[in-house]
């Protein structure tokens, strides 16, 4: 039996980890890249709406596994600012994803002690919607567990434009000089700064590209792409992405 497998059926599925194991092994945040529910779809002669429906579904069990096996922070990228540009009725239904989503999950993303973030300019979200994330954010904000960030009307360019101007206008109070301008005073205004960076960025359904997703904090971040689209990613899936990315050998550009 090999060591990725005895590995793998020693931790699967616990809910309890020896803490040094995870602490060297384990990437402590995840983050996803959903995508293919449209092309899951119309492989199967669906609409659009049935693939994103399957994707949400997909979702949840994601959500389970990443709780299994300890991960401290889930990036679910679910809703970019380029998202707008699809039609009305799509975006409509998405939204009603979300509700729905949080309305039938809550409960058990509380048991599971998750604390559920959001990323993005949620200023745009229908107002239902605004308030469904709002009242999940609350049930869960103590919560000590998974951290379950939500990427929604996200763009990651926008988001490092703002973070320069927070620190510009602290310039301009005074509070810090150009030659205080760090990585470190950069991360600190971004929208993740109370989060470590990716260790591990998985996209499905076959693309090789980080279309405006978190492009700060993936600098030195491990990418496994995988052909399955989003609806037919499974737990054995993220199982197979977090054994790809414990072969990896990470210097951060130095030597090992």
């Amino acid at each position: 039996m090999g060591v990725w497998t005895t590995l793998f059926r020693k931790f699967r599925g616990r809910r309890s980890y020896d803490e040094s194991f995870l602490a060297e092994h384990i990437p402590a945040h995840i983050a996803i890249i959903m995508d293919g529910n449209g092309r899951w779809a119309r492989r199967r002669g669906l609409p659009r709406a049935a693939g994103h429906h399957a994707g949400m579904l997909a979702m949840r069990e994601v959500i389970r596994a990443a709780d299994d096996w300890g991960v401290q922070v889930l990036t679910l990228y679910s809703f970019s600012t380029e998202n707008w540009k699809r039609p009305r009725q799509e975006i409509d239904y998405l939204w009603q994803l979300v509700d729905e989503f949080f309305q039938l999950d809550i409960e058990e993303l509380v048991e599971r002690n998750v604390c559920i973030k959001i990323i993005g300019d949620e200023e745009q979200l229908p107002e239902v919607t605004q308030a469904t994330i709002q009242k999940a954010r609350n049930q869960t904000i103590a919560n000590t567990g998974l951290v379950v960030q939500f990427a929604l009307n996200y763009g990651s360019r926008s988001e490092i434009v703002k973070a320069v101007q927070t620190v510009a206008r602290r310039v301009e109070r005074n509070e810090l000089r150009a030659s205080d301008i760090t990585e470190g005073a950069i991360a600190a205004a971004l929208e993740t700064a109370d989060v470590p960076d990716p260790d591990l960025l998985i996209r499905t359904a076959g693309d090789q590209r980080v279309s405006n997703f978190l492009l700060w904090q993936i600098a030195y971040t491990e990418f496994v792409f995988v052909d399955e689209t989003w609806p037919e990613f499974t737990r054995t899936h993220f199982e197979e992405s977090i054994k790809t990315y414990l072969t990896r050998e990470r210097r951060f550009g130095g030597l090992k």
